[in-house]
């Protein structure tokens, strides 16, 4: 009986290396702080070997600035799909942030290299926040149809949604204390969410 070996294949592996190793180069000492012989030294390659896989090293800056963004897209998708209350948005938050704190270093890169590189703000204005826009969109068209939400601009209201998720995803290096307790973490969604919902007007 034939056995399946579940592994990637060996190129596979090796493009993921290089790319793990870029995130965390680039996120520490910046794009052009990062020597191609830094990248294969960190992804345990040879220099040429990068080469095999990227045509240059600002196509590897590329791979790691959107590489990630397809699965938090789909990920927010689901989770306002699937989401058992238009008043549940704590819950997204939360999970947001905890999926947003394990890429950290590749929205670090972005936010870093995008006003260095013209040609990755447009790519990832295209492929990453105008989709993330156009779903976030829909939710709260949605919602105001049913009269859930008061009716208003629902592109502006997505935006200032993904502006808040955003945020969340930052939270640890930002608003909270590094390493916060799932508590704390809670409490930032939970608080997010009441001021999204419910502004700060005394009613």
């Amino acid at each position: 009986m034939q056995a399946f070996n579940s592994s990637p294949p060996l190129e596979t592996q090796t493009r993921d290396r290089i790319i793990n190793a870029a995130r965390r180069l680039f996120a520490s000492q910046g794009f052009d702080g990062t020597t191609t012989r830094d990248l294969a030294q960190a992804a345990g390659v040879a220099e040429g070997t990068l080469f095999r896989h990227f045509t240059n090293k600002k196509a590897i800056l590329v791979e790691v600035a959107t590489n990630g963004w397809v699965e938090i897209l789909t990920d927010l998708l689901t989770e306002l799909s699937e989401m058992g209350s238009y008043k549940a948005v704590a819950q997204v938050m939360r999970r947001r942030m905890w999926n947003m704190q394990k890429n950290v270093d590749m929205m670090r890169v972005c936010f870093m290299e995008v006003q260095f590189h013209p040609d990755l703000r447009d790519r990832i204005q295209t492929e990453v926040i105008d989709k993330m826009t156009d779903v976030a969109e829909a939710f709260f068209q949605t919602a105001m149809d049913k009269g859930i939400y008061r009716q208003m601009d629902a592109k502006l209201v997505a935006k200032v949604f993904l502006g808040m998720f955003a945020i969340a995803g930052f939270a640890d290096q930002t608003l909270i204390e590094p390493n916060a307790s799932p508590q704390e973490l809670q409490q930032m969604a939970e608080g997010l969410a009441d001021i999204f919902l419910n502004g700060v007007l005394a009613k």
